[in-house]
């Protein structure tokens, strides 16, 4: 079992939660909808000067489940490539 963690612009939440849903119909997850913070090229501080924000989202995946997740995220980030999109794996004991 994985825990998957995306981190993106609160612009392609949507979209990611739909793509989750439709290649995992069963998937259970958790929305952090408003994260500020900084990444490596831009800050999403919901400031006056960087107005952007982000949001997190995890979930706990079976291990057969994680190349799904890896390409949904993958097709995600082609689509919108400069929205920040990331995602991270940490195993996770049941």
């Amino acid at each position: 079992m994985y825990r998957a963690e995306i981190i993106a612009n609160q612009s392609v939440q949507d979209d990611i939660i739909e793509a989750l849903e439709d290649h995992i119909p069963d998937i259970l997850y958790t929305v952090l909808p408003l994260v500020h913070g900084r990444g490596a090229s831009d800050r999403k501080l919901g400031s006056t000067t960087w107005p952007e924000s982000n949001f997190v989202l995890f979930s706990y995946v079976p291990d057969d489940a994680v190349p799904v997740v890896r390409a949904v995220v993958t097709a995600i980030k082609q689509k919108f490539p400069d929205e920040g999109i990331k995602l991270f794996f940490v195993h996770a004991e049941a």
